[in-house]
């Protein structure tokens, strides 16, 4: 709960519109406590009595009844019929929209059919309808006003139950032989339930607009009972003579209603988890840059060279070292693998090169990222945009997730090739086209026609990987493109790799947890550990003899063919977090051979020009091992 307000307190005028409410609601509720005069008496007398006379501090109206009066019983009454019908409207409509969407079929179509009917006509028209049906009368305008966003609500819980029925912990409650109403209880439910309470926020404001507005055309609250609606109808007919009485319930409505509709959206940016990491705001184009100290140089002939790069996490007051000082280089033609277990920064790192860490909350605070010696931490996001795709491409994780699902693929290689290069459809096509067959895709024309879901995960993979070449890039980044792959098309692929990498002379920094995948790509290694390097070198070297203690337990936590009988050790305990990195080795905790100096002080990268390691007693000799 604590969690969710100071969530809700960050976005300003969701806590103005918060804190109007909260006294809205607690004047209404002390109402009947207030020495206030009786809200239906007449005294034609002292009629249209103005602002400030006395014994009246608001006026009076036309019948010469208090307006504060009028107005504190009409607030009451109108707050209590406004949520109670948005309370109906998403029960029913709730219960309604997770029906259709579990039960699907010939349920779902007869459901949602109805539901269209029902919005098929303006809101106020049926509404309009409903109370001439059952007469005029508060309650009456009550069922109309909740009848009428039923079907609203309905529609947004129908899609979203949609979705939830065919998860895997759906169809395991089934095998678990829970019954169709339990698993809408217990499965179903409690994850609609945020996005009942978002709509239901949201559209409160609506109900109280419409209440209101039946009883100014009298099909509301009838004499002598005030609401706001009422009050402005009987208002009417003397706005421009004596404009108190309808200026009155005016500002009333137009204060709760724009504290609610303000509030609402704060609620759904407080509850809803896409907007919750980091901050309620889009990310920025490029990662934001806070760098202090000196720009390290690049070394070598590497064509991407990293030097002492450093990316944190700030959310709220804690601060996430993802990246704590990372170097290692890539030359032409040369693979380099990043290994680790998942958390140690690998793919921050990677995601780091060319500013795509989302910001809020990332922060690029130190380091720099050389790529043909041109620094791209900091750089514009012109310069960042223009080398994005055609000097240093992405092949990502997931395909399926980084295709676009609504555009066949053929077009969305077109698209990343005519975004650098200003050539005819044409030419852009049969470009798009020679890349797939690079590739090695069967029948390239056919599949240039496919949208993503008709292939395969492997042949998603290669519209990647061929996306990734569309501009003859230098450097291509692989972040773990083989895991959600099976052994047979993770051995292509990785064969395709290889094979493009030596005929087109690429740099390639790949990313996986497997070191069997390092063997057969990789010609250089790095081991990462919360956020840092802990071993590098040449990858045969490196498994033959690891250095470091972490490599050695990773490598011993590989199966190999053949030695059924080798035990597999797994590591003990867990990573750090990187927002509380203990003192010294971060791998101490976990490390069988850690001593007190373990524990102390900062322990650097060191070694030879080939092999480096961060370990003050490593397990081999370096000079002996290269």
């Amino acid at each position: 709960m604590m969690g969710f307000l100071s969530l809700l307190a960050r976005n300003r005028l969701a806590l103005a519109g918060l804190v109007v409410m909260v006294l809205v609601v607690l004047l209404a509720l002390v109402t009947p406590l207030l020495p206030l005069a009786d809200p239906d008496v007449t005294n034609t007398g002292d009629r249209f009595l103005p602002p400030f006379s006395e014994g009246a501090l608001l006026g009076t109206d036309h019948l010469g009844r208090d307006l504060l009066s009028r107005l504190m019983w009409g607030t009451r009454l109108s707050l209590a019929v406004g949520f109670a019908a948005a309370v109906i409207a998403a029960v029913l409509g709730a219960a309604v929209g997770i029906v259709a969407g579990y039960y699907g079929g010939r349920t779902d179509n007869l459901i949602m059919r109805g539901v269209d009917m029902l919005m098929a006509f303006p809101y106020i028209l049926l509404a309009l309808a409903i109370v001439a049906a059952l007469g005029p009368g508060l309650l009456n305008a009550l069922i109309a006003v909740a009848a009428v966003n039923i079907p609203f609500f309905a529609r947004n819980i129908r899609g979203i139950t949609v979705g939830i029925a065919h998860k895997e912990f759906v169809d395991a409650a089934k095998l678990a032989g829970m019954g169709n109403g339990r698993i809408i209880l217990t499965e179903i439910l409690p994850n609609v339930i945020p996005v009942i309470v978002i709509a239901m926020s949201t559209t409160v404001g609506w109900m109280i607009l419409e209440t209101a507005g039946l009883s100014f055309l009298g099909l509301g609250s009838q004499p002598p009972q005030a609401d706001l609606g009422s009050m402005l109808g009987e208002a009417r007919s003397a706005l421009i003579t004596n404009p108190h009485t309808s200026v009155v319930p005016g500002v009333m409505i137009l204060v709760i209603v724009m504290a609610i509709n303000l509030l609402g959206d704060g609620v759904r940016d407080a509850l809803d988890p896409r907007l919750r990491s980091g901050a309620l705001t889009r990310p920025m184009a490029s990662t934001t840059v806070r760098r202090e100290g000196p720009v390290p140089e690049a070394q070598g002939d590497a064509v991407l060279d990293l030097r002492d790069l450093q990316t944190q996490f700030h959310v709220k007051d804690r601060v996430y070292r993802a990246v704590g000082g990372v170097s290692l280089g890539v030359k032409p033609g040369e693979c380099l693998g990043i290994i680790g277990e998942s958390g140690s920064g690998k793919s921050v790192t990677a995601l780091s090169v060319m500013g795509l860490v989302a910001s809020p909350p990332g922060v690029i605070t130190g380091g720099a990222v050389h790529y043909k010696g041109q620094d791209l931490v900091g750089a514009p996001y012109e310069t960042l945009r223009d080398l994005r795709g055609r000097e240093v491409s992405y092949i990502f994780q997931d395909p399926l997730a980084t295709l676009h699902p609504l555009y066949k693929v053929g077009d969305q290689l077109v698209e990343a090739i005519r975004v650098h290069h200003r050539v005819p459809d044409k030419e852009a096509r049969q470009k798009a086209l020679g890349l797939l067959k690079d590739v090695r895709i069967p029948n390239a024309e056919s599949r240039m026609d496919s949208y993503p879901h008709e292939m395969s995960g492997g042949m998603r993979q290669r519209v990647g990987i061929a996306m990734s070449l569309a501009n003859d890039p230098e450097v291509i980044i692989a972040d773990e493109p083989t895991t959600a792959l099976d052994v047979t098309v993770q051995a292509q692929i990785l064969s395709l790799l290889d094979t493009l990498r030596r005929e087109k002379r690429l740099a390639i920094v790949f990313i996986t947890h497997d070191f069997g995948v390092v063997a057969q790509l990789c010609d250089r290694v790095a081991v990462m550990y919360a956020g840092r390097i802990v071993e590098e070198g040449p990858t045969q070297a490196v498994l033959d003899a690891p250095a470091h203690p972490y490599t050695a337990r990773l490598i011993a936590c590989v199966p190999e063919l053949g030695e059924g009988k080798r035990q597999l050790h797994a590591i003990p305990g867990l990573p750090p977090a990187v927002n509380d990195l203990p003192p010294g080795c971060a791998f101490a905790p976990r490390c069988d051979k850690a001593e007190p100096a373990c524990k102390r002080g900062e322990i650097a990268l060191e070694g030879t020009a080939r092999r480096r390691v961060r370990c003050i007693h490593p397990e081999t000799e370096l000079e002996a091992a290269q």
